[in-house]
């Protein structure tokens, strides 16, 4: 595999944490002014690579060659001096600093002994023009769009004089025209000669920016490949190793049935700069999808239902009776359940094990008074473990060190044993890859075919036609349209959002 014009060369890459081997002999190599995309389902050993390759975890086997000089990083601060940058999916940035301070943080400009405010500034509005980026840099970072604080954390990465720069997800939380400025700026550095490692759920985003690609699957290298050898429907079935028909089967059978008696029902239901007032009925078995771009008052909604927020106009019955929806409590005592898109600040809690995160919505119903036995405890962790396929399957392992998308089954278990009656998922399948997504919407199938209401929140539009019975579709924090799903397709579905008017 060694290759003279490679600025990078990872050979025979092994990896062991307790109970799994996340790599087995994993080769991986990058050249310059090239963009590679690293590609396999969550639980693959994608983030392990990276991981490995930028100092977090040492190697159990295998060799690292970087500028054709052997490496073993043994933290990240040796990886980014050696010009190896990442930037993660989640931007580890400090909203309370200005936009020059969070991009020199450690590395201030200084004269006399004092930093040098106007010499950083200066640097900081070169750094973010260079990405097409203009802005007031001694402005808080907190004040600025998720993009702006992506193409920071970039700017940031690109100060340190990488020759390598790692793209965890980058595009996960940006709208389309945010995405496409991102991939003009990774063009625009592959073409000045850097190698860019790009990682990204989002298969028409890899083949649109990526010259080559690796794909793992279960810690293995399945093969490395040039864009233009392979298709998206081969990329598909290396990643999973079996074909995609099972969403055209999710499909049907989601849309067998439209639902039974009205569970939950609202009129004129509001918060005040939140929701404008909405009516919207629910039945169980049924899905209802919520459509609309982001900030549109999708999850804004869904919190109401829940209780998550309190309204202050219209009503809410369930059967029927008049509910007073002041609290998640108040949700979970009418048995229903909520998955926030923010599973990591608002669901798991990454210093539990699997087990403890499974249990806490079952225990925090019962009350801390009567504690669920730990018998009880590790005969529910193993039983969903099972059903919803978590890897590795390690009740005792925290959560913290799961892929994302076992990440999102834990949270899907915890509220699964609850027996919900109506189950709001807000962007259950977002960052996570095609396989875990599928086994996802399977479940929605499976919960709305044994009497579950489902209440189905996502930006991909197909995925919310692919499962749901209706369609809500919300603009500018209001309700719009509700439309029956028989035939709607996400042109019709757009065409009513630009409009902002819909039957």
């Amino acid at each position: 595999m060694t290759d003279p014009r490679a600025i990078l060369e990872m050979t025979g890459i092994r990896k062991e944490f307790p109970g799994v081997v996340a790599l087995d002999g994993v080769d991986f190599r990058m050249f310059p002014g090239e963009v590679h995309a690293l590609m396999g389902e969550n639980g693959a050993g994608k983030s392990t690579l990276i991981k490995t390759l930028t100092g977090v975890h040492g190697i159990d086997a295998g060799t690292i060659v970087l500028g054709g000089e052997p490496v073993a990083f043994g933290e990240p601060s040796q990886a980014q001096h050696a010009g190896v940058s990442t930037v993660y999916q989640e931007v580890n940035l400090l909203p309370n600093l200005s936009v020059a301070e969070n991009i020199f943080i450690g590395r201030e400009p200084r004269r006399f002994g004092r930093i040098d405010w106007s010499a950083m500034r200066r640097r900081a509005e070169v750094l973010l023009a260079g990405l097409d980026l203009h802005l007031d840099v001694s402005a808080d970072l907190g004040t600025q769009s998720i993009a702006v604080r992506q193409m920071v954390a970039i700017a940031r990465a690109l100060d340190v004089s990488a020759r390598v720069l790692v793209l965890d997800e980058p595009t996960s939380s940006l709208d389309a025209g945010e995405v496409e400025r991102l991939l003009k700026v990774v063009r625009t550095l592959r073409d000045e000669g850097m190698a860019v490692l790009f990682v990204s759920h989002f298969i028409d985003q890899v083949f649109a920016v990526a010259d080559r690609m690796t794909v793992l699957r279960n810690g293995k290298l399945v093969g490395e490949y040039r864009i233009e050898d392979i298709t998206p429907v081969d990329l598909v079935t290396k990643m999973i190793g079996k074909e995609l028909e099972a969403l055209e089967d999710i499909e049907e059978a989601t849309h067998r049935h439209s639902g039974g008696e009205v569970f939950l029902r609202t009129e004129g239901l509001s918060r005040k700069g939140a929701i404008a007032p909405f009516s919207l009925e629910i039945r169980s078995g049924e899905v209802v999808g919520l459509a609309g771009l982001l900030g549109s008052g999708r999850t804004e909604l869904a919190r109401l239902l829940f209780g998550a927020d309190h309204a202050d106009g219209g009503t809410l019955r369930i059967d029927g009776d008049p509910v007073a929806m002041r609290t998640p409590r108040s949700g979970m005592a009418h048995r229903i359940a909520y998955c926030s898109e923010d599973r990591k600040t608002e669901g798991l809690v990454g210093e539990l094990t699997v087990r403890e995160n499974i249990v806490l919505a079952l225990q925090a119903a019962r009350g801390w008074t009567r504690p669920l036995s730990r018998r009880r405890q590790d005969e529910l962790a193993a039983r969903y473990i099972d059903a919803l396929d978590i890897r590795p399957a390690a009740p005792e392992a925290l959560v913290q060190d799961l892929s994302g998308g076992n990440q999102q089954k834990v949270l899907l278990a915890r509220w699964l044993i609850t027996e919900p009656r109506l189950l709001i998922l807000d962007e259950p399948t977002r960052g996570i890859d095609i396989g875990a997504k599928t086994e996802i919407q399977r479940l929605v199938a499976k919960l709305s075919d044994d009497g579950v209401a489902v209440l189905f929140i996502s930006a991909e539009l197909e995925e919310v036609l692919r499962l749901s019975h209706r369609v809500v579709v919300l603009r500018d924090r209001e309700v719009v349209a509700q439309k029956d799903n028989e035939s709607l397709t996400p042109d019709e579905i757009m065409a009513v959002i630009a409009e902002g008017s819909g039957t």
